[in-house]
């Protein structure tokens, strides 16, 4: 008797296809501020820094050109915060005004798996419009390409 083969054929991209993958599922339509606060002389403030590196990327801040992202730099060792403020929409389907992560602890792909669980999570959904194109624009739309 043999035995079955069970697991994936391929190995994992790793650490960082995970962080791309993240990445692409951020939606920031129900922010309408994200505050960071970090104290750049403690021992794990890099990951914080590189998830507000990942926040002001144009993918990511294409999902809601209107979010503000503000930064403050404290010295007193107090720990890393990360303050999402929500739109007022969202804020009455929830029940929240804000979510706040503490990462102090935290790695930059754990904040981004936190991020889209708790924050993309509460982006209203798009209603998809079906758009009726006549047999004109169809063929212009294939002699463009």
């Amino acid at each position: 008797m043999s035995v079955k083969f069970s697991g994936t054929i391929t190995r994992s991209g790793g650490l960082i296809d995970a962080i791309n993958k993240n990445l692409r599922q951020i939606n920031l339509k129900a922010v309408s501020r994200i505050t960071i606060s970090f104290d750049p002389f403690k021992e794990n403030v890099r990951h914080t820094r590189d998830f507000l590196f990942f926040l002001s990327s144009p993918k990511v801040t294409a999902t809601n050109p209107n979010c503000a992202v503000k930064t403050n730099i404290i010295c007193n060792r107090a720990p890393s915060t990360i303050s999402f403020s929500l739109i007022p929409a969202v804020q009455e389907t929830s029940q929240l005004k804000q979510i706040k992560i503490d990462a102090d602890n935290l790695t930059s792909l754990e904040l981004l798996q936190i991020c889209n669980k708790y924050v993309t999570k509460l982006a209203p959904k798009e209603e998809i419009v079906n758009v009726i194109k006549t047999k004109s624009e169809k063929k212009a739309g294939a002699k463009k390409r």
